[in-house]
């Protein structure tokens, strides 16, 4: 099978890594990719969102099936396109069309689905320019309390949500963010209540009809250690989650997987893909912080280690509706991943540093990535130049290890990043610590 892999970070590093694996496997390309990527198929320069592009890239190549790794492409379309054009809309796309995307694509569109199908979550209000101060006297209300959850609307690229003790300041926030601080995405905002818990990320495979539940794991978005700092892309995860226990993710599958994926169908949305279930466990109670489209980055990096089934069997039972006769296999062993990222990140960080002790490729594990006796290396922000690997993102590397604990996995990735050497590298040395 011939596969068109799209993006370029950790996620589709990931992903290539495992698609590599399988025997079934003819070509993979990956567009654009990383530099990491080349070592699993061929690197494609071209544009995700450049759906003309892809087309003629699918018809020269004889692609098979094409795997959409970032949001942005599935909401603009890209599904919708490939179904929409004869000569193509044979080519199964793993995603959702754009319609379905909007679960991501717009905050008030994924709060009024769960509302209509009864999945927990926290309670909102929907401000326009037209009722903004509507939404600051929701804010001074008996309805929401500090802190004050303001989300901007549409995508934002993980930075559009505001959390804030004061209420004049969130009034002000909220009128910024009306006036354009996030830019369009933020023409709307969805002020929400408060869920106090500790965060847990859901994965599910579906076809639209039937699913499967992957790996559960946790992330640590703040840059700095003990959860402070800025808000990143993602600082590492570990899988499983101690406290995502049998009785808790059975919570998960009756209240919020099946009403999602019977609602998917209910509502005649076309869903071929991922989904990706942010949740906040309330005192042992699930409830639904925001769904993603895809898998998540760094979370696919500490998921797709753990499931040792064949990848290639499963994007072929949700592109053909089978997924229910796919067999979905994975280790008990814990996965743990660390984020390397540039000096400054998430702030202004330079790009072009040379990354010197990358582990050479092997095959030992499927090859495709960078791999030491213990560890993974996936490239998240590289690039070559002139021969040589150099950053090129705030996230540079995610190194991920699997070990019997959480301790076990944490310090193999420990190990392999204190051989890894870039100007101004950063991570987070507490990856996993506040689970044990």
């Amino acid at each position: 099978m011939n596969i068109l892999l799209l993006g370029s970070g950790g996620r589709e590093h990931a992903f290539a890594w495992k698609i590599a694996q399988s025997p079934r496997l003819e070509k993979l390309y990956i567009a654009p990719g990383n530099a990491g990527t080349r070592a699993c198929g061929i690197n494609a320069d071209l544009d995700p969102s450049n759906f003309p592009a892809l087309k003629q890239f699918v018809l020269n190549n004889y692609i098979n099936l094409v795997v959409v790794g970032p949001e942005q492409p599935l909401v603009d379309g890209v599904k919708d396109y490939f179904l929409n054009d004869p000569e193509i809309r044979h080519i199964p796309v793993i995603g959702p069309s754009q319609e379905a995307a909007q679960l991501e694509g717009s905050k008030e569109y994924a709060k009024a689905f769960m509302m209509r199908h009864g999945i927990p979550t926290a309670a909102y209000f929907t401000v326009t320019k037209e009722n903004v101060e509507e939404g600051c006297a929701f804010l001074a209300s008996d309805k929401v309390r500090a802190p004050y959850v303001l989300k901007a609307d549409g995508l934002a690229a993980g930075k559009g949500v505001l959390i804030i003790d004061d209420l004049a300041e969130a009034q002000a926030e909220l009128r910024a963010m009306i006036d354009g601080k996030f830019g369009t995405a933020s023409k709307k905002v969805v002020i929400e209540e408060f869920l106090s818990g500790i965060e847990v990320s859901v994965f599910v495979a579906t076809d639209g009809v039937s699913y499967k539940i992957l790996p559960e794991a946790k992330d640590y978005k703040r840059v700095g250690e003990g959860d402070t700092g800025l808000n990143t892309g993602g600082m590492g995860a570990v899988s499983p989650v101690p406290f995502a226990t049998p009785e808790f993710m059975e919570k998960v599958r009756t209240r919020i997987v099946e009403p999602t994926v019977r609602g998917i169908r209910e509502e005649g949305l076309d869903y071929t893909g991922f989904i990706f279930i942010g949740l906040m466990n309330c005192g042992g109670e699930p409830k639904v912080v925001e769904y993603n489209v895809r898998m998540g980055d760094p979370e696919t990096e500490v998921v797709l280690p753990r499931i040792t089934s064949d990848m290639i069997d499963l994007f072929e039972g949700i592109a053909h509706r089978t997924l229910d006769e796919k067999v979905l296999e994975v280790t008990p062993q814990t996965a743990a991943t660390v984020v390397c990222v540039s000096g400054g990140y998430p702030g202004a960080y330079e790009k072009g540093k040379p990354i010197s002790g990358l582990p050479t490729v092997s095959a030992a594990i499927g090859g495709g990535a960078a791999v030491t006796e213990n560890s993974i290396v996936f490239h998240a922000g590289t690039a070559l130049k002139e021969g040589r690997v150099v950053t090129a993102g705030g996230r540079v590397l995610a190194v991920t290890s699997l070990g019997d604990s959480i301790p076990a996995a944490t310090a193999k990735s420990y190990a392999t990043i204190e051989g890894i050497g870039f100007e101004g590298l950063y991570c987070r040395r507490d990856i996993g610590r506040d689970l044990l």
